[in-house]
């Protein structure tokens, strides 16, 4: 399955010349165009899934199998800090391309990168509310 018009799909499968680290038949593993850090890479499966929620089973069970092959592997040769797993689903997310992808995102100390959220003020009420609805 592929999306004529999905950049990532090309990619992925070889139509758009990558800086390829992996491939294998379900997935391409390719350095970020436009990375955070030095290193930083993309897990890209060859088949078109918007996203995580169209993301099947056996698939990201895989994707999770090759970053943690390929997270060693950077950490290895680069000789990275630390790791950042980003995976967003939806524009309010923050997914600019709707092909699923995982980044990969090498750490170094003082890299000037940071990577969180401003928490929200949240009582022990509303905690459980959340709770009851999400666990229903």
């Amino acid at each position: 399955m592929e999306d004529i018009n999905c950049i990532f799909c090309k990619i992925a499968n070889g139509e758009i010349p990558s800086k390829t680290l992996y491939e294998d038949e379900q997935f391409r593993v390719i350095l970020d165009l436009n990375p955070a850090t030095r290193g930083h890479a993309l897990i890209l499966p060859k088949k078109h899934h918007q996203n995580l929620y169209d993301l099947p089973e056996e698939t990201a069970a895989q994707v999770m199998k090759l970053a943690k092959k390929m997270t060693a592997r950077i950490t290895e040769k680069l000789n990275c800090t630390g790791f950042n797993l980003v995976q967003n689903n939806g524009e309010d997310a923050g997914q600019t391309v709707f092909h699923f992808h995982l980044h990969l995102i090498p750490r170094y100390k003082e890299d000037g990168q940071t990577l969180g959220w401003n928490p929200v003020e949240i009582t022990g009420e509303d905690l459980e509310k959340i709770k009851n609805i999400i666990a229903e």
